[in-house]
Parts: C-alpha cells; structure tokens; sequence
C-alpha cells in the first residue's frame, strides 16, 4: 500500500503527512482523478491511530465515496462542477472568492510571493497560479522541499496566511452546498478539516 492510501492512518512522520496530503489534494481539484489515485483511495485505511483524529471522519467518508462511484462518474461531477466552456459552476481560483474577479489584485500579489520564493508557473500549464491545485502544490513544496531557506515552517505559515487561508472556506462552503455535489462534497469536506488543522497549527506558532 503507498503513501496516500495511509495519509491519515499511518507511520509516516506528520510533515510527510502533510505534504502528501496538500499533493493528493492538487490531484482532486486539477483534474478529473486519475485511476490510479482513486484506486488507491479506494484501499485507503480509514481508520487513524488514535480514537478521535480530527480528520478521520472526513476522510472516511471521502474513501467511502471513492469506493461508491465509478471512475466515470466521479470525472462528470468535475466537468460539471469545475469544467465546461464560460463560468463554471464552482470556482478553483482565488482571485474569484477575495476580489470577484480573476485575474486581479490577488494574483499579482501572489505571482510577486511566488518569485521571492524562486518559483514560477510552469509555462505549460494553462491555469493561473492562483487554482487551488497549484496553491496546494506550492504548500507541498515548502513542506517538502530540501532548500530549508524556502521550506520552512516559517515560509508554509506566511503563505497559507496569505493565499489559502482567506478563501480556502468559501471555495469548500460553495462545492458543498451545490446540488450536483457528490464524490467533491466529500474533498471539499475533508479540506475544510484539514485546512482547519493546517490553521490551528500555524497559530500555535506565534
């Protein structure tokens, strides 16, 4: 079994722990899921360790309906709620959720952390730097990542403060609510856990 099917009961150490459960999280909300992520959801522990974890509830439910839904029907409900052409349905970007409006002051500000960071949107990507996934994926990073001048505690605390904190609920709070919200009212429930845990762990450091 790998690493994302122990994310929540595991002997992995908690930064690992964290790390891989920003990058599963980038997985869900880039694209429509692939195979194998989901069948490794599916064989995914469900139970943590200790009686009560804050995210085994959660994250139970988000396996339980992995094993559920079919692979095909799990990729529709992203089409619907994250594709199509125009307006989706469902937002992935800051921008949206602190201004009304991609592409503004949100995004500049975070394109000017990222490059003191050293880092830079891959020019392949077509999404603004500020899609959830690609907000996740920098977090791994800083957790991750072996140059301790960029991924340190200090670092991951500034820029969830900055860039995932003050919409990451709202974007959870509008996938839950919409009707057609299935498989993805399950990830937006288990990142509303986890961002919460991510929050209450940053405030013990200052």
């Amino acid at each position: 079994m790998n690493q994302t099917a122990q994310l929540v009961a595991s002997t992995l150490d908690e930064e690992t722990a964290r790390a891989e459960v920003y990058g599963v999280l980038a997985a869900l909300y880039y694209a429509p899921p692939p195979a194998e992520l989901l069948d490794n959801l599916r064989v995914a522990v469900t139970e943590a360790p200790a009686a009560g974890a804050v995210l085994e509830a959660s994250w139970s439910e988000l396996v339980g309906a992995a094993r559920r839904l079919s692979n095909e029907a799990i990729t529709r409900e992203y089409e619907t709620l994250f594709g199509g052409v125009g307006k989706p349905e469902v937002h992935l970007f800051g921008s949206h959720y602190l201004s009304g409006f991609l592409n503004e002051k949100p995004l500049a500000a975070l394109r000017t952390d990222l490059a003191a960071l050293g880092l830079a949107r891959d020019e392949a990507m077509p999404e603004t730097e500020d899609h959830v996934a690609y907000l996740c994926e920098v977090m791994r990073y800083l957790i991750a990542g072996d140059d301790v001048a960029v991924a340190n505690l200090t670092r991951q605390r500034e820029f969830f403060a900055s860039h995932l904190q003050p919409w990451a609920t709202e974007l959870c709070d509008a996938v839950g609510r919409h009707p057609k919200a299935d498989f993805y009212r399950c990830v937006a429930a288990f990142t509303q856990a986890f961002i919460s845990v991510e929050m209450q762990g940053f405030d013990m450091l200052t």
